[in-house]
């Protein structure tokens, strides 16, 4: 099969940063089905892989990236339920398995479902990585009501792929009142459309979080910088209240500074489930069957904002340039 991957990590400038590849086709054990891929997204965990995983030594053969993916169930191993060949399907994929820079991809069917089927495959690939990371990070993890009791979410970093569907789920499952951060017209515009009921600038975020006539907010969930927000999510969140975050940082965070309120820090790592296979990790399906229901109702958009043609190491090195900027808003698909 055709693949793009990568054997030493280098800067996106070099030549050899991502490789045009032929690879065997992969063999579907026994969970798995065997995907052909039609569409992906690049999301930053793709770039800080490929920079930072074959740094003292070159992988011993091609590292595959990639962790959305829609596509056609082609075959399925034994133990396998509730799918079969022809079915259109989409998943985020497992950090320990070759990823979706590929033809063909096999995936742990209990961490897939049917893809939406009212959008194109380059708009539903927009989609799983973001929704599950979101998804778990409101209701499981800071276990946020979907009630209409009055509540408040501060969302850091709005527009990007998470905070995008983070916004969508909050406005239209929950009553909580979504504040998002924005520092640009076109982001702050993309928040709005997203549906966030405020746009403040996160370069004085309590100030500008206090302007919209709230002294603290119930969550916050971090999707920028830790370490750099951490003194004003602890001004900010409110006594009993909940922050989230999917950023790591090398720096010291002082945790203590929660005690006061009875507050909680919790982390959310996408890949947790399929990483350690707990017992519930076909939750990832289910949540996933639950977003193509809310895609397919017109209830959460779609985020992809560019599209780029073609699985080639080329396509995927502008993708990586791009956002290696940080400057991104919503989602980067490549349509192969």
């Amino acid at each position: 099969m055709k693949a793009v991957g990568f054997l030493k990590s280098l800067s996106i400038d070099e030549e050899e940063c991502l490789l045009d590849v032929d690879l065997p086709d992969p063999q579907p054990e026994a969970n798995d089905l065997l995907v052909e891929v039609a569409a992906i997204s690049v999301n930053p965990a793709d770039a800080k892989r490929r920079m930072w995983t074959a740094v003292e030594a070159p992988h011993p053969s091609p590292f595959l990236l990639g962790y959305d993916a829609v596509g056609t169930v082609r075959a399925s191993g034994p133990a396998v339920t509730g799918f079969k060949s022809g079915d259109r399907v989409w998943y985020a994929g497992d950090a320990n398995r070759p990823g979706s820079y590929a033809e063909l991809q096999c995936v742990d069917h209990r961490i897939a479902s049917l893809a939406p089927s009212s959008v194109p495959a380059e708009s539903a690939a927009s989609l799983p990585l973001t929704s599950l990371t979101a998804w778990e990070l409101l209701f499981d993890r800071l276990q946020v009501p979907t009630n209409e009791r009055p509540a408040s979410l501060l969302v850091i970093g709005g527009a990007g792929g998470v905070g995008s569907v983070t916004v969508q789920l909050a406005r239209k499952l929950t009553g909580l009142e979504v504040i998002a951060t924005a520092s640009r017209d076109e982001s702050e515009a993309w928040c709005r459309k997203m549906g966030a009921h405020h746009v403040v600038d996160h370069r004085d975020l309590i100030e500008a979080v206090r302007a919209t006539g709230r002294t603290y907010v119930d969550y916050i969930v971090q999707y920028a910088d830790t370490a750099q927000h951490w003194d004003a999510m602890c001004e900010l969140v409110a006594p009993q209240g909940r922050i989230g975050t999917i950023v790591e940082t090398p720096e010291k965070l002082d945790i203590s500074a929660l005690q006061g309120k009875s507050a909680a820090l919790m982390w959310e790592l996408m890949f947790t489930r399929s990483l350690f296979q707990t017992s519930d990790m076909h939750r990832q399906g289910q949540i996933l069957e639950r977003m193509a229901r809310l895609v397919d109702d017109g209830i959460v958009a779609t985020t992809e904002t560019r599209v780029i043609q073609g699985l080639s190491a080329a396509s995927l090195k502008k993708a990586h340039r791009l956002i290696e900027t940080g400057a991104t808003i919503g989602k980067l698909v490549v349509k192969y």
